[in-house]
């Protein structure tokens, strides 16, 4: 290897040498020019890209304001004006009381938690700068080190008066008072909020409000009648619920998402292929199938678009099959009991939460669009043992991670030390000073940003791997994992890491010379070095905490998002899907900022003793950051799965986690500095902010978890005997497992390639490239003037024409396939609403009677609207925006006319009457429609609004039609 080892000038080996460098990793002095340096670019850019951001947005909503063009009248944000600094306006003067209805409780609570902490920074730094800096300025003694500066002698590393530190203990003991303050504070406003979540008009509607989940259940109680006996030895009230036991899904859930990867793999080589209608490539796509399907079509390279048709048809009619067999399958151990009403419901969750009846558990059942399915079935040993394991791997990459974020520290960050190591990199380095400059301010944020990009997903797959029950909780526990990853690492590791190894390097000198290992311990000056390290790595976190607000404003402007989607559209070929997408409100990474914002309140909270200036520092990020944050909530961010304000309590235990170690921190500079008098006056400390944690627990937890814990008069007067069997299906309809009746994604295509699709079929058909070999698809030419219709008999054919101008996901944000994934924390799930029909095989709902003649061929009858593509705008208008809350009743009173309403009327039983709610006839269509589950409707039974197919009047170019041709 060219380069050989350097030998420094004063005789110390290259081994010598690296132990310095880790030893003391800081050894560069901070200056306070740097610091100023650091605090105007931060405040500069900062200011520079919040001017950017107002220049911008009046010209770009549909990065800066989607939700405003998305969002239904009851969630619409306030109306934000074009002018430069008109964005500002309602950030000030929208009150929390709104925020609620327009965000959601998630979203409230995160941005109080937000100004909290900007609080809380702000009094503590009234203290830090009157007080502690004076102390440690007057009491240093700045003859011990010659060059000391100002900034240094903030700390109290040069404190020589011992009686000085007794102002660190009654500043602690302040500081602790200071946040138990505002932690009382909240968490008393947080119980308010959720108390008016509670009666909120969406809670009292929804089913899970009134809803318990028994998991573990023995396999004699398995029924719908166990689920009844397990209830009545936890439920104190007059009400008897209604019980549905969880059915096996076996292989669907797999099936389902196996169709809809194969579903947007066909629409991407579609999309390439078709990239210029006019002109399209000689060859045809082509793919090597997978390994499980080469005995079928052969390990070589196949045609593309046929193979994936084959797989989409192959899967669907499978899960055709599934879905009809899946009240033959075995009962799972878990299931749902519902109650009239949310009182008697949560009494009896109340009751049972220190209850386990035949081993069981029960709870109040989360939202269906909240729980992880596969995990439901877990027993209690296989989920200790997944939460063991997951343990033992975020162990393992926490503390695996100490060498290469030591390696960062120390080398990438400062490549000058690398340079000392090898001469050959000293040499390029000399020669080419400014390259290297800009790789080493490069380098080390970008791969360290990376790592803290793939972190939450590792640990969030990690926690679903544990057995989460609910995403929900899911995203509690990637929360303590980050956090814990953080601390430990990027806090304690990087900041004693020199200490620590100084003394590890004494006591092995001390063993190598058969020295007493104790007396070098002790010789060694333990706390001392502890509190000398920590000294001089505070000003390191000072300046990096400066750089956050610049972080805060990158947020506000968006440039990620912008730059990723510039990128894909100047140099990828996007599927309609993908640009639609592209158009939907983001959703609110919760874990990661809430991890971020608990690591700057401990770092904060740990070095305010020792460098007080981090507390205005730290106040100064909050105090931008909710004012920005609060902006992109109102206008971009979604909430993708609402918990109604359930992250409270793991920020509250955090934040108690760090005032019980910057008490620690502060008794190890107390010690260094002082004796243990002031050691023994700071030990309440820790205890009283767990006596507080445990008032608050008594004080609160309850009224936050239930509505009602308590049986009153008027619920026994009001409890009425057995609700009928709509109840029982309804709790069936609403907590069966979503591939039940989850639709199935339909291939886009955009509408330009119409022409090219109906040449490829045709040819087929008459034999002009493979005979026979659609020969049961019925195409017809396409309208010119309006994409996506056949301008004369309807055509049917396997996909879903998109105009350019329907691109845009205010067309689509009713279909459960996109607001599954982009709309839930906007709209609402009406699937939830005990008022919403939904969906759901009727072999699911128990006690219905279905006669084998009327009995569909799927698990759905197919009563749909027509696609996105029938629907006639015109295309310089905007398109409408209906209210979904205010104008369902409505569509669907308008939609059922004729034969439609006759056909309604002639559906006489519950669950047919809960499939056929939703539907809307030809008359009335609408952007966004969520069209019907069934993709199997057999063309040759006729329309399903009762008429002839032939009389229906637009194209159908969806799945539907097609499935029913072949099947």
């Amino acid at each position: 290897m060219e380069g050989a080892i350097l030998v420094a000038r004063e005789g110390k080996s290259p081994a010598d040498q690296f132990l310095e460098m880790i030893q003391n990793p800081f050894s560069s002095a901070f200056r306070l020019d740097a610091f100023w340096a650091s605090f105007g670019t931060s405040v500069g850019l900062t200011l520079l890209l919040a001017l950017l951001f107002s220049l911008f947005r009046p010209r770009n909503s549909l990065v800066y304001a989607p939700k405003i063009k998305h969002a239904d009248r009851k969630h619409a944000p306030p109306e934000v004006g074009k002018g430069f600094l008109a964005w500002l306006t309602p950030v000030m003067k929208t009150k929390e009381s709104q925020l609620v209805d327009a965000i959601g409780l998630d979203a409230t609570v995160f941005l109080r938690f937000t100004r909290m902490c900007r609080n809380m920074f702000t009094a503590m730094s009234i203290i830090g700068c009157f007080v502690m800096i004076p102390i440690n300025v007057t009491q240093s003694n700045a003859t011990l080190t010659p060059g000391i500066n100002g900034f240094v002698t903030m700390t109290p590393q040069f404190v020589s008066s011992s009686k000085a530190m007794w102002g660190h203990v009654v500043c602690t003991w302040v500081f602790d008072a200071i946040v138990a303050f505002f932690l009382w504070q909240n968490y008393r406003a947080i119980f308010g909020l959720r108390r008016q979540y509670f009666q909120s008009p969406e809670y009292q509607a929804s089913l899970h409000a009134r809803t318990l989940m028994i998991r573990h259940i023995p396999p004699d109680f398995r029924t719908d009648e166990g689920l009844l006996r397990l209830t009545d030895e936890i439920n104190p009230t007059p009400s008897i619920p209604r019980a549905s036991i969880g059915r096996n899904m076996k292989e669907l859930p797999k099936l389902i998402e196996e169709h809809s990867r194969v579903v947007r793999q066909l629409e991407e080589v579609l999309a390439k292929y078709f990239k210029h209608p006019d002109r399209l490539p000689a060859k045809r796509p082509t793919c090597r199938p997978s390994k499980k399907y080469q005995g079928e079509h052969g390990s070589g390279k196949v045609d593309a678009i046929d193979y994936l048709t084959d797989r989409i048809q192959d899967l669907e009619t499978e899960i055709r099959f599934v879905r009809d067999s899946i009240d033959t399958r075995n009962a799972m151990s878990y299931g749902f009991a519902s109650w009239e009403s949310i009182d008697n419901a949560h009494v009896a969750a109340y009751t049972a939460r220190k209850k386990h009846p035949q081993g069981t558990t029960i709870s109040l059942a989360p939202r269906p669009n909240d729980i992880i399915w596969e995990n439901l079935a877990l027993t209690s040993k296989s989920r200790k043992w997944k939460r063991f394991i997951n343990f033992i791997w975020s162990t393992v990459l926490t503390v695996l991670w100490i060498a290469p974020n030591a390696m960062i520290a120390i080398f990438l960050s400062d490549l000058s030390n690398l340079g000392r190591l090898w001469k050959g990199f000293q040499t390029e380095l000399y020669a080419n000073p400014k390259t290297w400059a800009a790789v080493q301010g490069i380098a080390a944020p970008a791969l360290t940003s990376l790592v803290y990009l793939v972190l939450p997903i590792i640990f969030r797959r990690l926690a679903t791997r544990a057995g989460d029950i609910t995403k929900t909780s899911r995203e509690r526990h990637v929360i303590h994992s980050l956090y814990a990853f953080f601390v430990f690492n990027n806090l304690v590791v990087f900041s004693i890491f020199s200490a620590i190894w100084a003394f590890v390097t004494a006591v092995i000198e001390a063993r190598n010379h058969d020295k007493n290992i104790w007396e070098a311990v002790v010789q060694g000056q333990f706390y001392a070095k502890i509190m000398s390290a920590l000294c001089q790595v505070s000003p390191f976190w000072v300046t990096w905490l400066l750089q956050r607000n610049l972080g805060a404003a990158i947020d506000l402007i968006q440039i990620v998002n912008m730059t990723c989607i510039w990128f894909a559209k100047r140099f990828m070929t996007m599927t309609p899907r993908r640009m639609i997408e592209w158009t939907a409100p983001p959703p609110f990474p919760y874990a990661s900022y809430y991890n971020y914002f608990l690591f700057y309140a401990t770092i904060a909270l740990c070095f305010a003793t020792l460098q007080p200036i981090v507390l205005p520092v730290t106040a100064l990020y909050f105090a931008v950051d909710a004012w920005l944050k609060k902006y992109l909530l109102l206008y971009v961010f979604v909430t993708k799965t609402e918990s109604g304000g359930q992250f409270w309590r793991a920020l509250y235990n955090r934040l108690l986690f760090a005032v019980i170690l910057a008490n620690f921190v502060t008794a190890l500079v107390v010690k260094a500095k002082g004796n243990w008098t002031m050691v023994f006056a700071m030990i309440p400390l820790p205890f009283l902010m767990l006596g507080f944690k445990w008032y608050c627990k008594r004080t609160f937890d309850d009224g936050l978890k239930y509505y009602s814990h308590m049986i009153s008069t008027d619920q026994e007067a009001l409890a009425g005997g057995k609700s009928g069997k709509k109840a029982a299906e309804r709790i069936a309809t609403k907590f069966g497992h979503p591939a039940l009746y989850k639709p199935l994604m339909t291939p886009m295509v955009h509408a330009k390639a119409a022409g090219a699709l109906e040449k490829i079929f045709q040819a087929r058909q008459g034999g002009g490239l493979a005979a026979g070999e659609y020969s049961d698809i019925a195409l017809h030419k396409m309208s010119s003037n309006e994409p996506g219709r056949a301008s004369g008999p309807p055509m049917d054919a396997p996909f879903e024409m998109v105009p350019e101008n329907q691109l845009d996901f205010a067309y689509f944000k009713d279909r459960a396939d996109f607001r599954d994934e982009f709309g839930g924390g906007i709209y609402g799930r009406p699937e939830d609403l005990i008022t919403e029909r939904s969906h759901t095989p009727r072999s699911f709902l128990s006690g219905v009677d279905t006669p084998a003649s009327s009995r569909s061929s799927s698990p759905v009858r197919s009563v749909r609207p027509t696609y996105m593509h029938t629907m006639s705008y015109d295309s310089q208008a905007p398109p409408p925006v209906p209210n979904i809350g205010e104008n369902l009743a409505y569509r669907s009173a308008m939609a059922m006319g004729g034969e439609t309403q006759a056909f309604y009327k002639a559906s006489n039983n519950e669950s047919e009457s809960r499939l056929l709610s939703n539907v809307q006839g030809p008359p009335v269509q609408y952007p966004g429609e969520i069209a019907s589950l069934d993709r199997w409707e057999s063309s040759r039974s006729g329309s399903p609004y009762g008429q002839p197919q032939e009389s229906r009047h637009h194209a159908d170019t969806s799945y539907e039609a097609y499935r029913g041709m072949r099947y």
